[in-house]
């Protein structure tokens, strides 16, 4: 997505509403960890981009529950 007004790429949060985190603050729903959560806004969009890439791996590498 691209802001109309500076044309500068925007990456929304990864948030799905299902906030809760585990024993190492990794919440369930989007796999980023709480400070990260807190710092997003603050973050470039590269910086975005890469933190989106670490939280997939971390949802794949969660064990599944049956």
């Amino acid at each position: 997505m691209f802001s109309r007004q500076a044309d500068t790429p925007t990456i929304d949060a990864p948030c799905v509403r299902n906030c809760c985190l585990d024993e190492q603050d990794i919440c369930m729903g989007c796999g980023r960890h709480f400070t990260e959560i807190q710092q997003w806004h603050d973050m470039s969009p590269e910086q975005r981009s890469e933190l989106l890439a670490v939280a997939a791996q971390r949802r794949d590498d969660r064990p599944r529950r049956i």
